[in-house]
């Protein structure tokens, strides 16, 4: 009975399972495998075994993960929780870290550039220094102004304020600028009468470059910058060269504390009553009043002129001359050099006249001029100042 069912079931076997032979060829040698029933079946029952055992292991984890309890879901859940947390923690770190770094890279872009616009400024400010009012005009904001803020803000504020610098000393330059042109139309004073003026302290790369490019290279600055700082040194520097011709032109007042009388121009004259021109603007005080220098020169003449008396010429260049007649006495003599305000005469009544007063003329190329114009135009450089 049990050979029979024996027999029956090998035959079922090798009926499923036939012999098989496998030949495989290498290198021209061939090599027969010879898979007999028994090896099949053997291999069968393994590889059965391992789909038994993973169906199982699988099986158990869907029961687990089915049957697990509250507070073992409640874990589960936790944990994935705090997993992303930590993960956007993470990444928000490393954000930060890398815009952090980017500013500090920003900060020190914008601090480097900052310094070099700033020696620029202060190179501005060299060429121009001495002029008047110009210290209020360029000075910067205090530094509390700046307290309280991040450095990237303190940077930024620093750099808007070096523009306002900028714009104001251009401001400063063209209004002072077109101030002195008009004092110098006031009196009637032309190119020929200016000339050139000096421009030993003048020049310079912020003048002399041509090509912002160049001049952004020379500085060290971007272009629009250079550009504006160009502009603002040449406004500066006409500026400076108009005050130096106003420096040197007889614009001032010769006395101090008198009234003026008779004026340029056609008048009736005080000894006979017949109209006569009158070159010159008299002033009216006491005796011995002190008569100053209207501007800086060389005395070319002093001594006794017929009508005017005691008299005192000063050549101030440019083809201008200035004449104080009816003197009480001299105190300078031919050949010196006097300085704007400077003490050369006391006020008498020598010679054609009616009493003490100063008769003072000024002298362009060789033609009186009325003086009125350039005690006005006097006063209104003291104003562009």
């Amino acid at each position: 009975m049990m050979s029979a069912r024996w027999v029956r079931w090998r035959r079922f076997a090798e009926a499923v399972f036939p012999e098989r032979h496998i030949y495989l060829r290498s290198n021209g040698a061939v090599h027969g495998l010879v898979m007999t029933t028994g090896r099949q079946l053997m291999l069968s029952g393994a590889l059965a075994l391992l789909a038994l055992w993973t169906g199982i292991g699988t099986a158990s984890m869907l029961i687990g993960l089915l049957s697990a309890g509250p507070a073992e879901q409640q874990s589960i859940r936790t944990r994935a929780y705090y997993e992303r947390l930590i993960s956007d923690r993470q990444a928000r770190l490393n954000s930060a870290v890398a815009r952090l770094n980017d500013t500090s890279s920003s900060v020190a872009d914008l601090a480097l550039s900052t310094e070099k616009r700033h020696a620029a400024l202060a190179m501005l400010l060299t060429e121009v220094k001495g002029e008047p009012g110009l210290v209020s005009v360029l000075a910067p904001e205090p530094l509390k102004a700046f307290s309280g803020r991040s450095p990237l803000d303190g940077v930024k504020a620093v750099r808007d304020d070096q523009d306002r610098l900028i714009d104001q000393a251009e401001n400063y330059a063209k209004s002072r600028g077109d101030r002195l042109r008009l004092a110098l139309r006031l009196a009637g004073l032309g190119p020929s009468n200016l000339g050139q003026v000096s421009t030993e302290s003048l020049g310079g790369p912020l003048i002399d470059a041509k090509d912002p490019r160049a001049l952004a290279a020379v500085l060290d600055v971007d272009e629009g910058f250079a550009q504006r700082i160009q502009h603002a040194a040449t406004d500066l520097s006409d500026s400076k060269s108009l005050s130096r011709i106003t420096e040197e032109l007889p614009l001032a007042r010769p006395t101090v504390g008198t009234h003026e009388t008779s004026g340029f121009g056609v008048r009736a004259d005080p000894f006979n009553g017949h109209p006569a021109f009158h070159a010159g603007q008299d002033f009216a005080g006491p005796m011995m009043t002190p008569v100053k220098s209207t501007g800086p020169g060389v005395i070319s003449f002093t001594g006794v002129r017929t009508g005017y008396g005691n008299t005192i010429e000063i050549d101030h260049g440019r083809g201008i001359k200035t004449r104080y007649a009816h003197l009480a006495a001299i105190y300078v003599s031919v050949g010196e050099h006097v300085m704007l305000g400077q003490r050369i005469a006391a006020m008498g009544s020598t010679g054609r006249s009616t009493g003490p007063h100063l008769h003072y003329e000024v002298w362009v190329d060789g033609r009186p001029q009325n003086p009125k114009r350039f005690l006005e135009a006097g006063d209104y450089v003291q104003q562009a100042g």
